[in-house]
């Protein structure tokens, strides 16, 4: 049995960044980009293209590190330590948001980055813990449940900062501007005060293997290449990998440049951010039932239902041209995203060894992100050499076809089966939750 008060901690965090992930991924900087980009000289399909390329470039750090910081994880036991870093990183840069002046678009790109590398980063270690706060027959329904209260509580914070935004007057801000600036500082408070209880109540897993500091360091970087030499003989996970690349990367070129694309095509800030709270909104109880269907029939027909969706909203994005037809889309991609997200981590948590679980799951996360480069850079690029960017969204069907046939190829009891042995072999077959709080 699970823990409850860790799987709550655990949760809470996804209720923090979440609102990094809404109210500034999602809503509020790709507009505060393109305005700052605009006073800076540059035409409105250059803005978009700058954005991809910043985006990208992003998940280009956080890819290569990854995979490193989560071996490290491993090895140190300091998964939680790791993540309180970057986790604060990314809270300090986003405060930072505030001072940065008008008419810089590289120092907000820049900023923006560094902020999305805390984002993300944390990530890394978050994810790597559902192994140890789920067990393994509740792993679709607890990283479901955390997919939604993500939902809600930056559905909740997007909800106020939409207010401060379209209302400024109301609560005492100067303007728009104003309000755009203090919810990023909202962002920041939200996103530390809510991570607390995941420090407090989640316990820090024992590392894999002990040794004087800086041999584990050293091993540290070196293991880049052995973790993907090891992946080798995980066929069935590597195959899931390939799927999850190509289909995520479709999700996340979706959420990264819905409102820069919506910017481009004329539909206002506050119905995007409107739209974006109906996302979130739509996405709580969808994806607690996702998860309840996938505990049942299980997470891979769930899964590959969800991106049929995200392929029906690539067709209608094609001839998206008034605001309602954003309030649409916003809607089906609330039904999906978050069970495809919870149920992608989930599937690929049944197939890892537990004592590999923040080496695995660095790789998963982060290169998932270094696949995700395509996405907004073919972005960019299509609206830098046609001037529009409608044309990109075609692309993203291919991402999702693509995607959900390996998926439907991947033998997943071959991959169950294998990590089990892989835990016996090396002696870690763990205690039962009664001597291991918050662990299977």
């Amino acid at each position: 049995m699970a823990d409850p008060r860790a799987v709550r901690a655990w949760c809470l965090y996804d209720w923090a960044n979440s609102a990094f992930a809404c109210t500034v991924m999602a809503a509020l900087f790709p507009p505060f980009f393109r305005a700052i980009a605009e006073a800076d000289g540059l035409a409105p399909a250059a803005v978009t293209a700058r954005w991809g390329l910043v985006t990208g470039l992003a998940l280009l750090v956080v890819a290569l590190g990854g995979p490193v910081l989560g071996a490290l994880g491993d090895a140190l036991g300091a998964r939680k330590r790791l993540l309180a870093a970057f986790m604060a990183s990314g809270v300090l840069a986003t405060a930072g948001f505030a001072l940065l002046p008008p008419t810089n678009w590289r120092l907000a790109g820049g900023a923006f980055a560094l902020a999305n590398l805390g984002f993300a980063g944390s990530l890394v270690f978050y994810e790597s813990l559902l192994l140890h706060v789920a067990p393994r027959g509740q792993l679709d329904t607890i990283s479901a449940r955390g997919y939604a209260w993500g939902y809600l509580g930056g559905g909740l914070l997007l909800i106020v900062n939409m207010l401060w935004v379209t209302m400024p007057g109301a609560f005492g801000f100067a303007g728009a501007g104003a309000a755009v600036k203090a919810s990023f500082l909202s962002v920041a408070g939200w996103w530390a005060i809510f991570s607390v209880p995941l420090f407090r109540y989640v316990a820090e897993p024992a590392p894999v293997r002990r040794g004087p500091a800086s041999r584990v360091w050293r091993d540290g970087f070196g293991q880049l290449g052995r973790t993907w030499r090891d992946l080798r003989g995980y066929r069935p996970l590597l195959l899931l990998l390939l799927a999850y690349w190509l289909y995520n990367d479709g999700i996340g070129t979706i959420i990264k440049m819905a409102t820069a694309y919506g910017g481009e095509i004329g539909i206002g800030t506050a119905s995007m951010i409107q739209a974006l709270v109906v996302t979130q909104l739509i996405g709580v109880p969808s994806t607690l039932l996702c998860g309840r269907l996938a505990a049942r029939a299980g997470a891979r027909p769930v899964l590959a239902g969800g991106l049929a969706v995200y392929a029906v909203v690539c067709v209608l994005g094609f001839f998206m041209s008034a605001a309602w037809h954003f309030f649409l889309l916003a809607a089906l991609v609330g039904t999906v995203q978050g069970a495809c997200q919870a149920l992608s981590r989930s599937l690929f948590g049944t197939m890892v060894p537990r004592h590999k679980s923040a080496e695995f799951f660095g790789f998963y996360s982060t290169s998932g992100k270094l696949a995700g480069i395509f996405g907004p850079l073919a972005f960019a690029a299509v609206s830098h050499l046609t001037g529009q960017s409608r044309l990109s969204i075609l692309l993203l069907i291919g991402l999702f076809a693509s995607g959900a046939w390996l998926l439907l190829r991947v033998d997943l009891e071959a991959g169950r089966r294998q990590a089990r042995i892989v835990e016996e072999r090396d002696g870690q077959v763990e205690r039962p939750a009664a001597d291991h709080p918050g662990v299977e």
